[in-house]
């Protein structure tokens, strides 16, 4: 229940940052161009009414030089000019003699005072000078009063122009931008709470098919091909899912197994136990016969919990729970076919050891030892011909050492052969009560060699025998 909750409030995360994604990357562009825009707007707009005063000054200036109103400043055409300007650029005209006193002042507020400031003085000598404050929002140009003929610099022209104007039309500009960009916000809001509810769709897909997978609903598999990734996810996880399934009835199987094998020697004790229970005054050799049976039911019990206990140790044990040693492999061997020469003599099996060269290697002995001892007890036990034998072979190369066993037994059927290490299986099922094993020897050595980080291969032709090859490296190697 909890991780359904975490897979659902992980994908309303995931349509949130997508929505906040597609809004921030859906807005930034026209933010910038806006705000780019308005500015823009704003310079360009300035300059251009710096050019048309600065045209509108230079007419007045030359009209000013031409008509001699630095001498007689009541002359109402260049007035009436001056006031022109004024009142169009809303601003302010001082008109500045050679002796740098005001002869003219549009606000009437600074008439016949001296002026001395570095525009100014700049125009005396003869250049423009221009100068635009953003802070109290005015345009200010000065430029020389200059005689026509001898280019004498009679006086100054100093223009003040307001900017506000301006900065009203781009106040209306940046509203409407903010209009229009909010507007673009709803509309992008509305494409990307869309678009990222059809991008995580796939995924909610997904996750209500592996909820009815986990309720026991639906058809066991996923199949989401909206998008590449979510293909690729769906095989993944159907592998997942199948390798989950085989694993379930793995341990199915594994459980039934151990139950019966279990329970077998448990019924066959019983119903010995209750035969000398239902008989009265049943002879002593009766009573030993069946003490007898109940003796080699309860050995075989033993046997298979033993060998349960020993599987059950090799799953749980890391591979560094090993006990390495350097162990010489040729006197292992020898000592494992020492103790398992009687059982061969028993059912007149040739059992013989072949070594090519004297092998030392990196390995758990006594595990090594039960791995080794179960193949060549197998190849013993399950070879029941009047002149069988069993071969064991030990090689080494510069790498690892090889151990062969290989019997001329009843051999194992072809469609048996991907089955053997599997626990409790048995390829003849009719006879594993008379030859005593508990179908868990294969998967024990399988176990150890592959916590060796070796191989073991399996060769078999069926009424003719068996090989078993096994390889280990000579020095261990840890994970």
């Amino acid at each position: 229940m909890k991780s359904k909750k975490k897979l659902r409030k992980f994908l309303k995360s995931m349509r949130f940052r997508l929505v906040i994604v597609f809004i921030f990357f859906g807005m930034l562009p026209g933010i910038v161009l806006s705000t780019g825009l308005v500015r823009g707007y704003e310079n360009r707009a300035i300059s251009i009414r710096c050019i048309d005063i600065l045209n509108q000054a230079k007419i007045l200036s030359d009209q000013i030089a031409n008509t001699g109103y630095l001498e007689d400043v009541t002359l109402e055409s260049i007035n009436s000019r001056v006031e022109l300007i004024c009142n169009i650029y809303d601003g302010r005209v001082l008109v500045i003699d050679n002796t740098f006193h005001i002869i003219k002042d549009t606000y009437d507020l600074d008439t016949r005072k001296i002026i001395i400031c570095e525009e100014v003085a700049t125009s005396f000598q003869g250049s423009e000078s221009n100068k635009y404050d953003p802070v109290n929002r005015y345009i200010q140009l000065t430029l020389p009063i200059c005689d026509v003929d001898t280019q004498e610099t009679l006086g100054v022209l100093l223009v003040s122009a307001s900017t506000d104007v301006v900065r009203d039309a781009a106040a209306n500009l940046k509203n409407i931008a903010v209009i229009v960009l909010l507007f673009a916000g709803f509309l992008i809001t509305i494409f990307a709470v869309f678009v990222a509810g059809r991008f995580t769709w796939p995924f909610r897909k997904m996750s209500k098919s592996i909820e009815d997978i986990q309720i026991g609903y639906g058809e066991g598999l996923l199949l989401i091909d909206d998008y590449t990734e979510t293909e690729e996810i769906s095989v993944n996880i159907n592998a997942l899912l199948k390798s989950m399934k085989v694993l379930d009835e793995s341990r199915q199987e594994f459980v039934s197994n151990v139950s019966h094998e279990l329970k077998t020697p448990l019924t066959s004790m019983k119903v010995l136990a209750d035969s000398l229970t239902g008989q009265t005054g049943a002879p002593v050799e009766l009573y030993q016969e069946f003490m007898t049976d109940i003796a080699s039911e309860i050995e075989r019990e033993n046997k298979i919990i033993t060998d349960l206990l020993s599987l059950v140790k090799m799953d749980k044990a890391a591979a560094d729970s090993l006990n390495i040693t350097s162990v010489n492999v040729n006197e292992l061997l020898e000592l494992i076919m020492k103790r398992l020469m009687p059982i061969a003599d028993q059912q007149n099996i040739e059992l013989v050891l072949e070594s090519f060269r004297p092998v030392s290697a990196e390995i758990d002995d006594t595990k090594m030892s039960l791995a080794l001892t179960n193949l060549i007890e197998n190849a013993i036990k399950y070879n029941d011909k009047p002149d069988g034998w069993v071969h064991v072979s030990l090689n080494a190369d510069h790498q690892y050492f090889y151990v062969k066993v290989e019997d001329n037994g009843c051999g194992i059927p072809e469609e048996s052969l991907d089955h053997i290490y599997e626990r409790f299986y048995r390829v003849d099922k009719s006879h594993s009560k008379e030859i005593g094993g508990t179908g868990l020897g294969l998967a024990i050595s399988r176990s150890v060699i592959l916590m060796h980080r070796g191989a073991i291969k399996a060769f078999s032709t069926e009424g003719e025998g068996t090989i078993f090859t096994v390889r280990i490296p000579l020095k261990y190697i840890r994970a």
